[in-house]
């Protein structure tokens, strides 16, 4: 998720507007905020350390996705991919980890197994 939708979806969790995000942040006012919000501006180090704390999360969780767009070593067919898992339920994304380990012809570790309950034998009965 691009860095403009984390902080739409934040301030609307947390019913912040934007003036309420402008005061918060050191030397924003509401036009650079909605700036942010728009996709049109990014924030700085510190601003972002302000939004972190205005919503109450770490500043690295609303640069996860910026920081892994930015990532050089990962070409665009990567991020395509990363998209589709992520889009994928639990047994569908194992599923295609299977695929992908028999096509480049590698072993992929077996997922832990959760421990199935046993039934007693009074229930059995």
């Amino acid at each position: 998720m691009s860095l403009d939708t984390t902080l739409r979806l934040l301030a609307k969790a947390s019913g912040l507007s934007v003036a309420d995000l402008a005061t918060a942040i050191p030397r924003a006012g509401a036009a650079t905020v909605s700036a942010w919000l728009r996709g049109e501006k990014l924030p700085g180090k510190d601003q972002l350390d302000a939004l972190a704390r205005a919503f109450g999360v770490p500043a690295g969780a609303l640069l996860a996705e910026l920081a892994s767009t930015l990532d050089p070593a990962r070409t665009q067919g990567e991020h395509d991919l990363l998209a589709a898992y992520r889009a994928l339920n639990s047994r569908q994304q194992g599923a295609l980890l299977e695929v992908a380990a028999g096509m480049a012809g590698t072993r992929r570790s077996a997922p832990p197994r959760t421990p199935r309950k046993r039934a007693s034998k009074k229930a059995a009965r």
